[in-house]
């Protein structure tokens, strides 16, 4: 069953929000190049070849490039050791023409991801991965966060307003990238926050709880319709691959897509969530040089 066979959800269209966010930061680069005489750079880092991180990392570049920043690209061999991959995050911190430092995950086995995340200057560290920007947010200052949850944030937002205030909000999965930022920047909008996880004995009644519902745990149509409360709106972060009978493959979210007619609205997948991961990557670019250029951040 396709999304024209759901009964009322409306479809929370991420291409076409993230293609409205582009548009919007390529205006406001224009207006920061001629108040600063400075152009925002990102660089993006790349250890190895492996195939979805090589065009992942190339449609960064295109689209930031697009965008009318700077795209430094560095692509380092599958044995770059320890040592000169953290001797480069150094060199990319001290040069002021790159503002947002990004490096792709997964590393290869050998190399410590977390003390590379750790070395990114917390102000560059346009993932939102590192520990100073992760107390940042859980303290309610101004930090830089997350793309997916940043890009949930946006789309909830779009759909409901600014003020999701004693709103119930349901988080099924607490991963560092999404589950635990995304808790936390609701719980600063003061919705009503439960994280479920797998560890968790009632889910599916958790979830009907909620007016906001968001799903990111990587297991194809885990949340079912019957857990999904009427009128709710649910943010499906899952992509997940299944192979088909015939041999092919298609994408799927966390969500049963088809069985979510009864919700408010929801995003589908592909096309919702994942849309909105590199436009709001170069978002927090444009975020970091404006702090660091001491302009408003528009």
């Amino acid at each position: 069953m396709g999304i024209d066979r759901l009964s009322q959800a409306a479809i929370i269209d991420g291409k076409r929000y993230a293609s409205g966010l582009l548009d919007r930061i390529k205006v406001r680069v224009d207006v920061l190049k001629l108040a600063t005489g400075a152009v925002p750079g990102l660089a993006v880092v790349l250890v190895g070849e492996d195939p979805a991180s090589s065009v992942y990392v190339a449609s960064k570049n295109r689209q930031t490039v697009a965008a009318g920043m700077r795209s430094f690209a560095h692509r380092l061999p599958a044995d770059t050791r320890q040592g000169d991959l953290m001797n480069l995050i150094d060199q990319l911190n001290a040069d002021p023409e790159v503002h947002g430092i990004l490096v792709q995950l997964p590393l290869p086995a050998h190399l410590d991801a977390n003390a590379v995340i750790q070395e990114i200057n917390p102000d560059k560290d346009v993932d939102g991965f590192h520990i100073s920007n992760a107390g940042r947010l859980a303290t309610g200052q101004n930090a830089l966060v997350p793309c997916t949850p940043l890009g949930c944030m946006m789309l909830i937002k779009d759909r409901l307003g600014d003020n999701l205030s004693g709103m119930n909000a349901v988080v099924v999965g607490k991963s560092n990238i999404v589950g635990k930022p995304m808790a936390q920047m609701l719980l600063n909008e003061n919705c009503t926050v439960t994280v479920a996880h797998s560890r968790t004995r009632n889910t599916p009644e958790l979830c009907r709880s909620a007016d906001i519902l968001i799903v990111a745990v990587g297991r194809p149509g885990l949340v079912r319709g019957d857990w999904i409360k009427p009128g709710a709106i649910v943010i499906d972060v899952g992509i997940n691959r299944m192979q088909e009978e015939d041999g092919k493959s298609r994408i799927v979210g966390d969500v049963a897509f088809a069985e979510a007619g009864h919700a408010a609205a929801i995003t589908p997948v592909p096309g919702g969530v994942g849309p909105m991961t590199i436009a709001c990557l170069l978002s927090n670019t444009l975020s970091a040089f404006s702090r660091q250029h001491d302009v408003l951040d528009a």
